[in-house]
């Protein structure tokens, strides 16, 4: 792929710039044992990622949010995570180096996620110096996660690269002054449809949470190998 094709690239975190899974599933087991439920390996938490992490949780404790104790366990995952999301979490092999290259070429850099805005902005900021602007779960606010296209406008607004709405116009792909300058970069089918609902093109990675034929079975049809292919 031509590396001058785009001027700005929005980034999934989880599984594709950071591999995240023990820290998370560390915390989920935390929370889990804390209240004497059954805990789950590693593989189960790859399987349960990428919606957020209250449906995080909701597929980790038996009969998810109707367990009478799923609040409590929820609010024990998050203190706990806040506390040690950096306690195993790395960027990926080549990770670093690609977003350097890509910023001396001066392209824009975002990162959106479903993780929760705190521990989004905080991993960013430790480990990732060339990513401009950061945006996590913040429902609160009106931003819809993911698949949502929310997260994504934000981003490009915060960027400057969409007009800018007023307070009563809703976000839409469709305010990006140019989508094809812009791509969005992930490991999931989550991932893709955000892309897909942002107007956008995707780049899935073969890196992180998701396999090839996973992806494919969800709409991927460009793949990066290695952090150098973007």
């Amino acid at each position: 792929m031509n590396l001058n094709i785009y001027d700005t690239y929005v980034f999934d975190l989880d599984g594709t710039l950071l591999d995240t899974l023990q820290d998370l599933a560390s915390s989920v087991n935390y929370a889990l044992r804390l209240y004497g439920l059954p805990e789950h390996s590693t593989d189960d938490v790859r399987r349960f990622v990428g919606n957020g992490v209250r449906l995080l949780m909701e597929r980790a404790v038996p009969d998810g949010a109707q367990n009478p104790q799923f609040e409590e366990v929820f609010a024990a995952f998050r203190r706990h995570y806040m506390e040690h999301s950096l306690d195993t979490t790395r960027p990926y092999d080549g990770i670093p180096e690609m977003l350097s290259a890509l910023k001396a070429r001066g392209c824009r850099l975002a990162v959106v996620s479903n993780k929760m805005m705190a521990a989004t902005q905080e991993l960013v900021r430790h480990f990732f110096p060339q990513i401009e602007v950061a945006i996590g779960e913040h429902e609160a606010e009106g931003i819809r996660k993911k698949p949502a296209p929310d997260t994504v406008v934000e981003a490009l607004r915060q960027l400057n690269a969409i007009s800018p709405l007023s307070a009563d116009q809703r976000r839409s792909p469709h305010d990006f002054h140019d989508s094809n300058a812009v791509v969005y970069v992930g490991d999931s089918d989550v991932d893709i449809e955000t892309a897909r609902n942002s107007g956008l093109p995707c780049i899935s990675v073969l890196w992180g949470f998701r396999d090839r034929d996973f992806l494919v079975a969800h709409g991927a049809t460009t793949f990066a190998e290695h952090p150098w292919d973007i």
